[in-house]
């Protein structure tokens, strides 16, 4: 069962534990239903200052090609070069830029996200779920957070018109962000 500990005691650096992890996303289609996916190889280390929790940092990147829907002909569309173009541009990279506590456990994480060729800021609503010691002795933290961008921003625009009207896949993406990371270090100093 997680723990309630002082930030200052999960001052360390992380990495993101890809198997207990996940980074996911929702869209509208055909504007009556979400399609759900994810991606399923990614890496990222987080730099926590429990002293001083604004001067913590994230870095997370995702390889394009392993974005998964449960469709394999939509997934290879996803890759290809209508969106994320995996063959050009294997990885996808968040660089943090702030943290923001607003509270309670709930944070502002501001940064870049860099697609194809285009990096533009993205800030995340973010949340602290716990830390506890895993099976193996490590220190684990978990956050969850949500982040709503336009797709088209980063040049991701491909669509078409729906028959009833409108078009068949939303601008609007929700990215989603469950994180469970275990400490490679620690930092007693702020």
């Amino acid at each position: 069962m997680p723990t309630v500990v002082p930030y200052t005691a999960l001052t360390g650096v992380y990495t993101i534990d890809p198997a207990r992890s996940t980074i996911g996303f929702s869209v509208r289609h055909a504007m009556i239903a979400n399609v759900h996916g994810r991606f399923s190889a990614f890496e990222g280390l987080v730099k926590l200052d429990g002293f001083q929790p604004s001067r913590s940092e994230a870095y997370l990147s995702i390889q394009t090609d392993s974005v998964d829907t449960s469709s394999p002909d939509r997934d290879a569309h996803l890759a290809g070069p209508d969106f994320l173009d995996a063959a050009t541009y294997p990885l996808m990279v968040f660089r943090s830029a702030g943290l923001a506590d607003r509270g309670d456990g709930q944070f502002r994480l501001t940064g870049h996200l860099r697609i194809k060729d285009v990096e533009l800021p993205l800030h995340i609503h973010l949340a602290f779920d716990g830390a506890t010691q895993d099976e193996s002795g490590g220190h684990r933290v978990g956050f969850s957070g949500t982040a709503l961008v336009r797709r088209s921003d980063w040049g991701l625009g491909w669509n078409t018109p729906a028959e009833t009207g409108g078009v068949l896949i939303s601008d609007k993406v929700r990215l989603s962000f469950d994180i469970s990371a275990v400490r490679l270090s620690r930092a007693d100093a702020a």
